[in-house]
């Protein structure tokens, strides 16, 4: 068990020390993007991160698109979707191709336990890490016929062992990752604001009470 624990432990560095180099460098129109910590507070905020929280701007994401932040060293993807996106997590030819579509499993906080498994429908945030080998999953928002797999309705596909999520992080089935994509403690601060690593006013959701990461 210790030399597993290791490997993963490995991997997983390895794996974010990579996605944070090509963050910084950039990448293709509606890939990842370093989004750094919000300078100055929007109108809307009321009060200062504590610590170890992230602040992401949500004006600068358009419809379609993904940045990457980093919150206790993961990386973090917050996705604007499209009302397109949103009606192929209800489409019945995907949820039978999900291993837990309804979240039953605890890989979110309570409040994120939905179809969209988020508190509001058009914008996820996901640890994006892989749930079998700690790999970081590449984003392809867009169906297609062929790639990354066939018959692709748009989602997260991870180039190491080829698990796959859907674009609310939901694991497929008959793949080597178990559990869907971790959803940090968030909460959104007006309409402009995610802050990632805080949990809404009056829930106690413990990050560490998931089933794995």
């Amino acid at each position: 068990m210790t030399e597993i624990a290791s490997t993963r432990r490995d991997v997983l560095r390895v794996a974010t020390a990579a996605v944070g180099t090509a963050a910084v460098v950039g990448a293709v129109g509606g890939a990842l993007y370093l989004v750094p910590m919000l300078d100055e507070l929007d109108s809307e905020t009321s009060t200062l991160p504590p610590p170890g929280a992230v602040d992401v701007d949500l004006g600068a994401i358009e419809p379609g698109q993904q940045v990457m932040v980093f919150w206790r060293t993961w990386p973090i993807f917050v996705v604007h979707r499209t009302e397109a996106a949103l009606a192929t997590l209800r489409n019945t030819d995907l949820l039978g191709q999900l291993s837990d579509p309804d979240s039953e499993r605890l890989q979110q906080p309570p409040y994120a336990r939905n179809r969209q498994r988020s508190v509001k429908p058009e914008f996820a945030v996901l640890v994006g890490i892989c749930t079998h080998m700690g790999c970081t999953p590449q984003f392809y928002p867009q169906p297609s016929p062929s790639e990354p797999a066939a018959n692709w309705l748009g989602g997260y596909y991870c180039p190491c062992h080829g698990s796959m999520y859907d674009l609310a992080g939901r694991v497929f089935k008959d793949v080597p990752a178990p559990y869907n994509l971790p959803v940090p403690p968030h909460r959104f601060i007006g309409d402009k604001v995610v802050r990632i690593g805080e949990n809404p006013p009056n829930v106690g959701f413990d990050f560490n009470s998931i089933l794995q990461i």
